[in-house]
């Protein structure tokens, strides 16, 4: 069961009918609707960590690459309930708000809020240059790590289901592959349009095409279970998105000279040359 439903056995909440096994209440939902809230679900998770990763890669603009992620956590903080409630209704697919609101609470609002507060409390105590110089330095490790070690567990939550259905997995990874090539293409070319500059147009794009796994799966696990299709739909999106993402990045350095003005090194030239102006 979803948490925040407490519905008899039996009951109906969207397309799912409420079942029990061995003494506890699931959610029964048709596989393939089960899919499609996980596809949902990380489609709409606009990226705000790993696009700097991509961002760097292709040499792109640091600044601007920063600007999109403070806007997509926003644009999470406030919509992401809202729009994925609206798409799961539409798929007829149960949509527990209370779950939905507190996956977002959790896993969006807490961080931010608590990053906010403590950057605030480090430079008032230790100075700015104790906080670029010394913390930052030591905590880039720490999330690289953190992040390897979300990889590793999920990946054995779900790598027995992963491997004893590859043909599931390929029907599912084919519409995330689609639409993350759809996109990076439609913000590449739209940038190309409007004349933007190599190092802006290259983030830009893959900043839409990229997605916030972790929150996608959290969420689906929080409303579906860890068992469910969704929670599956979403493990398959991460594997697909870094191989993916590198081929666009790829193709992003192929093609710096479709624009205007090629950027005339990496992020650190540009700060650099940022801070010598």
């Amino acid at each position: 069961m979803p948490f925040g439903l407490d519905l008899p056995v039996g009951a109906t909440y969207g397309v799912g009918q409420v079942i029990e096994v061995e003494g506890v209440k699931m959610l029964q939902v048709p596989l393939w609707r089960s899919y499609l809230a996980g596809c949902i679900l990380l489609g709409i998770a606009p990226c705000t960590a790993m696009v700097l990763v991509w961002g760097y890669l292709a040499k792109g603009n640091d600044g601007h690459t920063l600007v999109m992620v403070a806007i997509n956590s926003l644009t999470m903080l406030f919509l992401y309930g809202p729009l994925g409630g609206f798409l799961l209704g539409v798929g007829k697919l149960p949509v527990p708000w209370q779950a939905l609101l507190l996956s977002i609470a959790i896993y969006v609002a807490l961080p931010l809020v608590a990053g906010f507060f403590s950057r605030r409390w480090i430079i008032n105590h230790k100075g700015p240059v104790w906080f670029k110089e010394k913390f930052l330095h030591v905590l880039t490790p720490v999330t690289i790590i953190a992040l390897l070690v979300t990889l590793v567990l999920l990946f054995s939550f779900k790598g027995e289901t992963i491997l004893s259905n590859p043909l599931t997995i390929l029907w599912i990874a084919i519409p995330l592959f689609l639409q993350t090539v759809l996109i990076f293409g439609l913000g590449y070319g739209l940038s190309r349009l409007l004349k933007l500059r190599y190092a802006d147009a290259a983030p830009s794009a893959m900043i839409g095409a990229s997605n916030h796994f972790e929150v996608a799966i959290a969420t689906s696990t929080m409303l579906f279970g860890l068992s469910s299709g969704a929670a599956l739909a979403t493990v398959v999106g991460v594997l697909i998105e870094v191989p993916v993402m590198l081929m666009l990045v790829k193709v992003c350095l192929k093609t710096q000279t479709w624009f205007p003005e090629k950027a005339p090194g990496g992020p650190q030239t540009q700060l650099a040359g940022a801070a010598t102006s």
